[in-house]
C-alpha cells in the first residue's frame, strides 16, 4: 500500500509539475539576472536577484505598475460584482416562476459562445461615441457583459435547487419581495455567489482584447500594461522583467483562487439539497 501510495504521489507531481513547467520556468526567470539566462537558461539559479522586480516597481520607470494595477483591479470589481447584482434577481425569476426560460436564458448564457472580437468595432464605435473610451468605468462594463452568462448559469441553476418549501413559509408570514430575495433565498445562495465572483474575477482580471482596444493610457489594466515591458529595452527583450511583470499580473487572481478554492467546492454542492 505505501508503495503504491508512494508511486501516486510521483505520478501526481510529475503531472504537476509538467502542467505548471510554463509558470515555473517564467517564476525562475524573473530572478534571474539578463547575463545568466544568456549563460544559463536551465531551471537552476546560480546567483538570485530581486532586480528584475525593483525594475519593474522602480518610481522612476517609463510604466506605472501601481496604476496598471489599480486599474484592473477597479475594472475587475465592476466587472464582477455587476453582474451578480443583475443576474441574482433575474436567476430567481427565471428559476422559481420560467420568466425567459425559452429564451432569455439560453441566448444569455450562449453569449459567452461567440468569439468576443466579434464585438469589437461596434463596441468600440458605441464606446468613442458615450466617451466610455480609455475609463476604467467603460472597462469595467464589457468586462461585466463578459461575466453575466456564468453568474446567470450558476446562480440559475442553484436557486432551481433550493427547498421551495422555505420561500413559502416565508410568504404564509407575510414576508416582501425584498425580504424573501434577500433574507431567504440570498443566505443560501451565498456559496454560489462566492464562485462567481472567483471566477467573474479572474476573468476580469485576465482580459486582455478589450483592455488592448478601449484603453490608452489612463485605464489601461495590467494585463495589457505587461505586454509594455517586453519592449522597454533599447538593446531588444529583457527577459528577466518581462518574466518580473508576468509574475506580478498573475499574482492577485492566483492568491484569490488559494484562499477562496473552498468555497468554490462548497458552491458546487451547496445546492444540491432538494425540497
Amino acid at each position: 500500500m505505501r508503495i503504491a501510495s508512494l508511486i501516486r504521489w510521483i505520478v501526481f507531481a510529475l503531472a504537476a509539475f509538467i502542467l505548471n513547467f510554463p509558470v515555473i520556468a517564467t517564476l525562475i526567470t524573473s530572478f534571474k539576472s539578463n547575463a545568466e539566462i544568456s549563460r544559463n537558461p536551465g531551471l537552476w539559479i546560480r546567483e538570485p536577484t530581486l532586480a528584475n522586480y525593483a525594475t519593474v516597481f522602480d518610481p522612476a520607470g517609463r510604466f506605472d505598475v501601481w496604476q496598471f494595477l489599480g486599474n484592473s483591479l477597479t475594472a475587475a470589481l465592476i466587472g464582477t460584482i455587476l453582474p451578480i447584482a443583475l443576474c441574482f434577481p433575474a436567476a430567481w425569476a427565471m428559476a422559481r416562476r420560467g420568466v425567459g426560460m425559452n429564451v432569455l436564458f439560453p441566448a444569455a448564457v450562449n453569449l459567452r459562445a461567440l468569439p468576443l472580437i466579434v464585438f469589437a468595432i461596434p463596441l468600440y464605435l458605441m464606446y468613442q461615441t458615450l466617451g466610455l473610451l480609455d475609463t476604467k468605468l467603460g472597462l469595467g462594463l464589457i468586462l461585466a457583459v463578459v461575466n453575466i452568462p456564468i453568474a446567470l448559469l450558476i446562480l440559475t441553476n442553484t436557486v432551481r435547487e433550493l427547498p421551495y418549501e422555505l420561500e413559502e413559509a416565508a410568504r404564509m408570514d407575510g414576508a416582501s419581495m425584498a425580504t424573501l430575495l434577500f433574507r431567504i433565498v440570498l443566505p443560501m445562495c451565498r456559496p454560489a455567489i462566492v464562485t462567481v465572483f472567483i471566477f467573474g474575477f479572474i476573468t476580469a482580471w485576465n482580459e486582455f482584447l478589450f483592455g488592448l482596444m478601449l484603453t490608452t493610457r489612463d485605464a489601461v489594466p495590467i494585463t495589457v500594461g505587461a505586454s509594455f515591458f517586453f519592449a522597454s529595452g533599447g538593446g531588444g527583450v529583457q527577459w528577466g522583467v518581462a518574466a518580473a511583470i508576468i509574475m506580478v499580473s498573475a499574482a492577485p487572481p492566483v492568491l484569490l483562487g488559494l484562499v477562496m478554492y473552498r468555497h468554490i467546492g462548497g458552491s458546487m454542492t451547496g445546492g444540491a439539497v432538494k425540497g
